[in-house]
């Protein structure tokens, strides 16, 4: 097994130093909505910050699973990431997320992305054009949120004379960005609250699309975005071994899309390949022997789990957040590995609590 980052790793290198981000918990379409509100009861028992749902083409929508979660708590954050305006049109985004902030009395959170262009075409629909459409919506969602009369023609979507028929509670609420490229992180820069990342983007692409956005947002002339949250699959068991197998299986299952996703977009590639530990070679053995049907524990080595999974003892884990910390992801989004994740959240928290 490869070398780990431990604490004491850590406060050499002067890493150490870095608070803990804030930790959350990822729910999705994937999951039965019921499975979702247990989950969400245990996480908000566990003192997360927030649970996030991933929206993700021809799964369940997660706007039912979303609006229990916010009626059966009262403090955790209920994140929507991301809403996509190609099937789902800035107006309604502004009316569904004001009625689930309503309902969970400003909790609610929200990113929008332009999603995947792949999905989008299978639906009969254009995904021409993804920063305009990112930036038609998050202009008129944030009109509208604000209680505004929106008539705006964009050159994606547009709103004619359209306004809310209820106030929103939360008039100024922050609005994410998902994105990943040059030119999507500067818009993230100039127009949203704050930046969401996709799984499978390393600490070294955290650190880079911080460092982008801010500059965008000082270019600008208005404050760089505070909000970076970004999803990362998790595997935490006092068994270090044990953790790693399930931290592999759960990579597996997306590396070979994601580097077919990498083959068609090249942002989506260099996210990947910014890790320092991997070559473009080594992603395209690994993916061709999980093509072939082998197992991810024999297909994907530790290097993989290091750059692209929080994985480990709890120890392990919560020192590996805070190097995401250091390179500027403000909350991390916790893909809890396995068929059971409630005792891994309950470990990960326990640990998290003694360590601030």
């Amino acid at each position: 097994m490869g070398p780990r980052l431990r604490g004491d790793d850590l406060e050499r290198r002067g890493i150490g130093v870095a608070e803990l981000p804030k930790l959350s918990v990822r729910l999705s379409g994937a999951i039965d909505p019921r499975q979702c509100l247990g989950l969400a009861r245990i996480a908000e028992a566990n003192r997360y910050h927030s649970i996030w749902f991933a929206e993700n083409a021809f799964a369940r929508g997660v706007l039912p699973a979303a609006a229990a979660c916010a009626a059966a708590t009262r403090g955790i954050g209920i994140g929507i990431g991301v809403f996509n305006p190609y099937n789902r049109h800035p107006t309604l985004i502004a009316m569904e997320i004001g009625a689930l902030d309503e309902l969970a009395q400003g909790r609610a959170r929200i990113a929008i992305g332009s999603g995947i262009a792949a999905s989008t075409e299978r639906m009969g629909l254009s995904a021409d054009r993804p920063l305009a459409a990112v930036r038609d919506a998050i202009t008129i969602v944030r009109a509208m949120l604000k209680g505004e009369e929106v008539d705006y023609a964009g050159a994606v979507f547009s709103a004619r004379k359209v306004k809310l028929d209820f106030p929103a509670l939360r008039p100024d609420m922050p609005l994410l960005m998902a994105a990943r490229g040059e030119q999507a992180l500067a818009l993230c820069g100039r127009i949203a609250d704050g930046l969401i990342i996709s799984n499978l983007c390393p600490a070294e692409f955290t650190q880079a699309a911080v460092l982008a956005v801010g500059e965008a947002a000082r270019q600008a002339q208005r404050p760089a975005p505070t909000e970076v949250v970004q999803y990362i699959p998790c595997a935490v068991r006092l068994d270090r071994a044990e953790a790693y197998a399930l931290a592999k299986a759960a990579l597996g299952e997306m590396l070979a899309s994601f580097w077919s996703l990498g083959e068609r977009v090249p942002a989506a590639k260099a996210a990947l390949l910014r890790t320092k530990a991997l070559s473009e070679s080594d992603f395209a053995a690994a993916v061709a022997r999980l093509r072939a049907g082998e197992r991810p524990a024999e297909a994907l080595d530790d290097r993989f789990v290091e750059a692209f999974a929080i994985a480990g003892t709890a120890e392990d884990a919560l020192a590996q957040a805070r190097r995401y910390a250091q390179a500027g992801a403000s909350e991390l989004v916790l893909t809890f590995a396995g068929r059971r994740p409630e005792p891994d959240m309950q470990y990960l928290a326990n640990a998290a609590r003694g360590s601030r």
